[in-house]
């Protein structure tokens, strides 16, 4: 990269690492569980900036900040993902969805708390409820997603993004994020063992198979509420 003065290190597939020339440290896509091109015995230490855009962010700890991007329909699993990042860019097609209500199943305690938390209470009712994927607007105008961007953008908006943060001072970064984790974390106390038993009976229950017959074969559910 002309005029960088840093080092780029490939990890295989879209994995690296970055290190700034001002000592801030970036990993891309960092996918080590699978990635058979992974370098044996390579350690990320410590990292200022997690940038995960299609799933690969895994093996890492709370100290980074993690960014996510998506450009296409996003349901349920990656959609999970991003919401555990700490910031979200979107590509102006994207959909966001969490059909769970139109198969029969219940949110996951952790999950609904992670929903709330990001875009509150009202949203999270009319996400779940409705079972309606949305669009990146409408994710950008509850706070789903703090950016949006044209598709063919999206890659560079995300870099960008990563190098505004990494710009900032490391001890700050990691104190801020401390902060903000620790302001929230009373939410770890909540018992929720109620609600685990009502989510996994959701999904042993005729409706549960019932609504994934229906989505296999195209067709509106038949729902019991048995």
């Amino acid at each position: 990269m002309k005029g960088f003065g840093g080092r780029i290190t490939w990890l295989g597939h879209a994995a690296f690492l970055i290190e700034s020339p001002g000592g801030a440290r970036i990993a891309v896509d960092p996918w080590i569980g699978n990635n058979p091109k992974f370098p044996k015995g390579f350690a990320f230490g410590r990292l200022d900036v997690v940038a995960a855009t299609h799933g690969h962010f895994d093996h890492f700890g709370d100290d980074g900040i993690a960014l996510a991007r998506d450009s296409g329909a996003t349901i349920v699993g990656i959609f999970e993902l991003a919401l555990h990042c700490d910031l979200r860019v979107a590509g102006a097609g994207a959909r966001m969805g969490m059909p769970l209500a139109r198969i029969g199943l219940v949110v996951p305690f952790p999950l609904g708390q992670k929903l709330v938390e990001v875009i509150g209470p009202a949203h999270t009712r009319h996400l779940l409820f409705t079972g309606q994927p949305i669009d990146a607007k409408r994710a950008l105008e509850i706070g789903m997603v703090h950016q949006v961007v044209g598709s063919a953008e999206l890659e560079g908006a995300t870099s960008q993004l990563a190098q505004s943060i990494a710009r900032n001072a490391p001890l700050a970064l990691a104190g801020i994020k401390a902060t903000i984790q620790r302001a929230i974390s009373l939410r770890d106390s909540i018992t929720h063992a109620d609600l685990d038993e009502a989510s996994a009976r959701a999904r042993q229950s005729a409706d549960a198979s019932e609504g994934r017959r229906a989505m296999l074969e195209k067709r509106r559910p038949n729902f019991r509420g048995a």
